[in-house]
């Protein structure tokens, strides 16, 4: 691999970073100090846990953007296969902050249902403005993340309500920092929207338990999103298998060659967004080395041409006449 470029400044590799990312974190940022007003001026602690949950995001995606920048490095002669798994060492680090973040918050949680107490009406109206307009940027960033998930997994475009179910359904091939976008925002527009029904209930009612019932709810879904980021970045730091329909396309790729006979073996890892390629093909007989050798050139340049692989290291052997590689991979419709 060709060492990094030197005309590669900080700048290209900030405008490189993950765009959503940065977005949420600003976004983040001013309803964390908004929510935290809110709280301060009512006491609500459903409030404070949203400030919280919103704080921590602001956190997380400052430490996804940097590490998505850092990933965005062109391989080196010490680091061959690039820096794709850097983004997963950042969203380790943000999996902590949430714990963190989601610990106060359920402790706060317990402490409100231990000690209940009602709250005057006199910042209601602000503590409705404030959440409404947290739902109102959640949503236009976890719409937006949605979106960026059909994408990155190149599947087909969904539009209205059918862009639920098919985010949910792709969300497992998008990029790391998209993935985490896409969780966090889901628990802080359920956490919004929560709040907003105990500050309501509460005003109306002043049914107090209500207050740490919702906080402590909003902090168990901080820590279901901290579980469920933190595994997704271990098996990412371990390294881990394409999806089945990543390899299968690879497979189509070299096979649709018509001097390939076979594919003794191939292994596709998985870092950060992209994918890196090995494989062991098998040659039609009677092919001189030269030929071989633009063969196995012409496949690996098919296969450089999907913007997701990153690198393919291809090798060639004689066809041995045993079928190694199922076929009915190839079979599949692209």
């Amino acid at each position: 691999m060709a060492e990094l470029p030197k005309s590669e400044g900080f700048m290209s590799l900030v405008k490189k970073g993950n765009t959503s990312s940065a977005v949420a974190m600003a976004g983040n940022a001013i309803l964390a100090l908004c929510k935290g007003g809110a709280f301060i001026f009512s006491g609500s602690g459903a409030m404070f846990a949203s400030a919280m949950h919103s704080l921590a995001d602001a956190i997380n995606q400052g430490f996804v953007f940097v590490g998505s920048v850092l990933s965005e490095k062109q391989p080196t002669r010490r680091f061959p296969t690039g820096f794709g798994r850097v983004i997963n060492i950042f969203c380790m680090i943000a999996v902590i902050v949430v714990t963190i973040m989601a610990y106060e918050t359920i402790h706060e949680g317990i402490h409100l249902l231990r000690h209940p107490a009602g709250h005057s009406g006199d910042g209601l109206w602000i503590n409705i403005g404030v959440l409404v307009l947290n739902i109102l940027i959640d949503g236009a960033i976890l719409i937006k993340a949605m979106k960026e998930i059909l994408k990155e997994a190149r599947a087909p475009k969904a539009t209205g309500l059918g862009l639920v179910p098919a985010a949910i359904k792709n969300v497992g091939r998008a990029a790391p920092p998209t993935r985490l976008v896409f969780y966090e925002d889901v628990v802080a527009v359920l956490g919004a929207s929560l709040a907003l029904v105990s500050v309501v209930v509460i005003a109306l009612t002043n049914f107090a338990l209500l207050d740490g019932i919702v906080t402590t709810i909003i902090g168990c879904l901080m820590i279901a999103v901290a579980f469920r980021v933190g595994y997704d970045n271990m098996i990412g730091l371990i390294g881990v298998a394409a999806p089945q329909d990543v390899e299968d396309k690879v497979s189509r790729t070299i096979l649709a060659d018509s001097h390939v006979a076979d594919i003794q073996m191939m292994r596709i890892v998985q870092e950060g967004r992209y994918y890196h390629v090995e494989g062991l093909i098998e040659l039609t007989k009677g092919l001189t080395l030269a030929d071989a050798d633009d063969i196995k050139f012409r496949i690996q340049e098919k296969l450089m041409l999907d913007p997701d692989i990153a690198d393919a290291a291809i090798s060639i052997i004689e066809d041995d006449g045993v079928s190694s590689w199922d076929k009915k991979a190839s079979d599949i419709p692209t």
